[in-house]
């Protein structure tokens, strides 16, 4: 049965986990690597069950344990090309851990597929993951965008489970305390996703298929968490469907100290 783990998300730390219970793998490592081996074991995952890291783009947020984490537990890293050059500069690799780029053909490892798509975000070369699981289940994981390009939708179709940013309500942002500068970025096509523009997608992937959504990195200053899974669910319920019969809605948790797994 594949498992899928949220183990931190939002602003102040992104990383998740998806295989199996022998193996494998974390998308992006941001927080500590103190954070993330007490994270891992809270949730009953064994280290030993980890075969790689894959990172999203180089924003600290998503890397900020990667160098310690990855040089500790001796973990080979992937990412873009673009990504990789940027964590170069930023000194988040190291020789003590494998570093390579990762083909948009995709590849395997833990017993799974998985397959880079472009994303739109203001980085060097941002991507989203597609993983195909050993018996036959998908994830699909797409955060930090700014819109839905037809690449990221065709990507995310099909998924049993699809991880979508929920990252701000509009209306909380635009009357907060941000700076104008940084509204126009969050805002912007390569900033981040709001709850309405995550909301509209909701039902075109029910109907492709998709049973489970986790709304992720959401905003602690311009959200909240009953609001984004409000504004999800109000979406996917006017399409006709039922929460615990058609789909199930989740929203990641900035640390998941419950320790949840999803098992699907």
């Amino acid at each position: 049965m594949a498992r899928f783990c949220t183990l931190f998300s939002g602003s102040s730390g992104n990383s998740y986990y998806i295989g199996s219970e022998q193996a494998g793998i974390l998308i992006d490592a941001g927080r500590t690597a103190k954070q993330l081996d007490a994270m891992l074991k809270h949730c009953g995952i064994e280290l030993e069950a980890i075969q790689a890291i894959f990172v999203t783009h180089e924003h600290s947020d998503h890397v900020k344990g990667l160098r310690v984490f990855a040089s500790r537990h001796h973990l080979p890293v992937f990412a873009s090309a673009g990504t990789l050059s940027e964590l170069e500069l930023l000194d988040c690799l190291s020789p003590k851990y494998q570093a390579d780029v990762i083909d948009h053909a995709g590849m395997e490892c833990a017993g799974m597929f998985i397959t880079p798509f472009h994303t739109s975000h203001d980085s060097a070369e941002s991507v989203g993951y597609r993983i195909e699981t050993k018996d036959g289940r998908t994830v699909a994981i797409s955060t930090d965008l700014g819109f839905l390009s037809e690449e990221v939708r065709q990507e995310l179709t099909g998924a049993d489970l699809i991880v979508l940013e929920s990252n701000h309500d509009v209306g909380m942002l635009q009357n907060g305390p941000y700076p104008y500068s940084l509204k126009r970025r969050i805002l912007s096509k390569t900033g981040h996703l709001s709850n309405m523009a995550c909301a509209e997608e909701l039902s075109g992937f029910a109907a492709g298929g998709t049973t489970r959504f986790v709304l992720a990195h959401l905003s602690s200053e311009n959200n909240t968490p009953e609001l984004a899974y409000q504004t999800s669910l109000c979406s996917l319920t006017l399409s006709g469907r039922k929460q615990g019969i058609d789909f199930e809605l989740y929203v990641a948790p900035k640390e998941n100290k419950e320790g949840k797994l999803i098992r699907f």
